[in-house]
């Protein structure tokens, strides 16, 4: 009972404001336009900032913890292209690949990862590790993924397009955060409390400007007619992904936080910044709101269940 509360404080608060963007929008408060500069702000500004504060506040050197970070990698590589190769395959309209993917593999280990891990332990554990083994890779990925696999036809058709996807890469605003912050916590620089504050100002409108802008621009029909592969994204995303690589954790020997923080890697709904890049980068922002909507309102059951399941074998204590 205690990890399913924990999991619904986790997860509610995230749907109800989708569902206040919804009504919002339905009752004619917001507006197309808000919705499309309301996403461009969350893409270029406050996403880009709340990750660069993540990394820059982690003490990566004194927290370091090589294997560890490694798995995180690993397994994140490994099902950001196994899902690529299964959704270039399967999935009959290719428009919708970029999409499927990204919101296939990326969960809320920033947004809400932390948070759910602090409701548990009271700090945030292994979770800043967890987030320099998979944020970056989450983030160059989705550039890479929604680039290549672009529903405009142009950027389809370039032949220079491995050039214009490095181009991408280095000028996405969220991958340049990334690194500043990256950068910021290798060189132990402090950032002045001023300009800090501002800066989690910033940060901290990410989550809800992005949800409010998924629950304005939900469109229920249209997502009504990709319930397939929003159902299939939305198991990989909350049970098959854990299915696979909890197990070799546990093998591994990893055990408390640094299972939980995999636990929130692996089975965390959808982070809400896939919609936002799809559709700030002609990907399928449709498919990626139905699978955002669909994870985070199951998840409070399936992450509860993984916790029931690692606290039941005694693999998490607390």
């Amino acid at each position: 009972m205690d990890s399913f509360i924990y999991s619904l404080n986790a997860t509610v608060p995230v749907f109800a404001l989708i569902v206040l963007g919804y009504l919002l929008q339905r009752i004619g408060f917001t507006t197309k336009e808000f919705v499309s500069v309301a996403n461009q702000f969350v893409f270029r500004i406050c996403l880009p900032v709340m990750l660069f504060l993540d990394l820059a506040s982690t003490d990566i050197r004194h927290n370091f913890d090589g294997p560890y970070i490694g798995f995180c990698v690993a397994a994140t590589l490994a099902s950001i292209l196994v899902i690529w190769g299964m959704a270039k395959l399967l999935l009959k309209d290719k428009t919708e690949v970029g999409a499927f993917v990204q919101a296939s593999y990326r969960s809320s280990a920033a947004i809400l990862g932390i948070a759910f891990i602090q409701n548990i332990y009271g700090n945030s554990g292994m979770g800043p590790l967890m987030i320099i083994g998979a944020v970056p890779l989450y983030n160059i990925f989705a550039v890479i993924i929604l680039t290549l696999e672009s529903n405009n036809s142009e950027v389809r058709k370039d032949k220079s397009r491995i050039k214009r996807t490095c181009l991408n890469i280095l000028k996405n605003p969220i991958i340049i955060g990334i690194v500043l912050g990256m950068l910021v916590s290798l060189l132990r620089w402090e950032i002045p409390g001023m300009l800090e504050k501002s800066l989690q100002g910033l940060g901290n409108m990410t989550a809800p400007l992005a949800l409010i802008a998924i629950g304005a621009g939900f469109e229920g029909k249209k997502v009504i007619s990709k319930m397939k592969p929003t159902l299939v994204g939305t198991f990989l995303k909350l049970i098959g992904l854990a299915a696979v690589f909890l197990p070799i954790a546990v093998w591994l020997g990893f055990r408390d936080q640094k299972l939980l923080a995999l636990i929130i890697m692996l089975a965390s709904p959808t982070t809400p910044a896939a919609y936002v890049m799809a559709k700030n980068m002609d990907g399928d922002d449709v498919l990626s709101s139905g699978i955002i909507v669909l994870t985070t309102l199951c998840s409070s059951v399936t992450l509860t269940v993984w916790i029931f399941i690692m606290r039941y074998f005694g693999y998490i204590a607390g």
